[in-house]
């Protein structure tokens, strides 16, 4: 597994949006922008079990990410990878208030729909890229 160098690790600590692209049933990209963090080794993307991403990721697990510095859009560092873990329950809600906390300010994650699961995906890196 290729590591994230701790200057890439704070692409993905800092406040930055990712924007995230997986494949369609036909293999036509669908890319969003999301919220991103690290656990230090995966790349972790936070996501509600009924979006498109997560039916794409069940079905193929290759996914790539692309995060852009907040201050300077030109430092940025994408990575291609391959989602090896899939993660429902406290740990995916918990990480989701982490989220909101990071990006919003916010104890708890305000978005939350009736109903709605949350899913952790687990990104292990395959290939990095970066500039600035």
């Amino acid at each position: 597994m290729i590591k994230l160098s701790d200057a890439q690790k704070k692409f993905f600590e800092g406040k930055n949006f990712a924007y995230v692209a997986t494949l369609n049933k036909d293999g036509s990209p669908q890319v969003t922008p999301t919220w991103v963090d690290t656990d230090g080794q995966y790349v972790l993307i936070n996501i509600a079990t009924t979006r498109q991403k997560a039916r794409n990721v069940k079905r193929d697990p290759r996914i790539a990410v692309a995060v852009a510095d907040q201050t300077n859009p030109y430092n940025m560092v994408t990575i291609q990878g391959k989602v090896v873990g899939q993660v429902i329950g406290k740990e995916a809600d918990d990480h989701i208030d982490k989220m909101a906390k990071k990006y919003l300010g916010q104890d708890k994650y305000p978005y939350r729909q009736a109903g709605e699961t949350r899913l952790l995906l687990k990104i292990e890196p395959l290939k990095i890229a970066g500039w600035g």
